[in-house]
């Protein structure tokens, strides 16, 4: 009887041990850029509503061929306006930015999560409520965003492709001409 006890004790520990595993397993976002694939390891623990909108846009298809419309060394590369970013279907360089997609901003979900090299932010406009499909990847540390916009992950493979992303133009506050893409994104590694 004592051993019947143990063994069931065990296997409820087992399962409630592969059970959180699950519940706990990375979700990923795969970039392909011109100069390779990104891997963003995404932070539904802190962003869950950002992130299952970038999930949604990502399996529609609607990232794909988007430009980095704004792109400042030193500091991020901003994409992700599937309105007015697709560079095969609307592309407008004037208005990439301004737009996001079909389905309504997203409140704010801010952390304690700093901005640091790699880190995936969601872009918005004053209004901190105002988020919606556009983010950013960071060059560099950015302390001054923190606590300020929304982390949805970091890049944990590709940095190097990220770093080669095509600048944009200082004195217009990073506006890209003839800008690089995302060519495929896809959730997932």
């Amino acid at each position: 009887m004592k051993l019947f006890k143990f063994a069931l004790a065990g296997a409820l520990l087992l399962a409630t041990a592969s059970g959180s595993a699950w519940a706990q397993a990375k979700e990923y976002l795969t970039i392909q850029l011109k100069d390779g694939p990104v891997v963003i390891e995404l932070r539904p623990d802190v962003a869950p509503k950002h992130v299952e909108r970038i999930k949604a846009l990502a399996e529609k298809g609607e990232y794909d061929n988007v430009a980095f419309h704004r792109v400042i060394d030193g500091f991020m590369a901003q994409t992700g306006d599937v309105q007015y970013g697709d560079m095969e279907d609307g592309f407008s360089a004037a208005a990439a930015g301004t737009g996001g997609s079909s389905m309504p901003d997203l409140p704010a979900e801010f952390s304690n999560v700093p901005f640091q090299r790699g880190t995936v932010g969601m872009a918005r406009a004053q209004n901190p409520d105002s988020a919606n499909s556009q983010f950013f990847i960071m060059f560099a540390p950015g302390d001054f965003l923190n606590g300020q916009y929304t982390v949805v992950g970091q890049v944990v493979e590709g940095m190097e492709n990220v770093d080669k992303i095509k600048r944009g133009e200082e004195s217009n506050n990073g506006s890209v001409t003839d800008p690089d893409r995302m060519i495929k994104v896809t959730v997932g590694k």
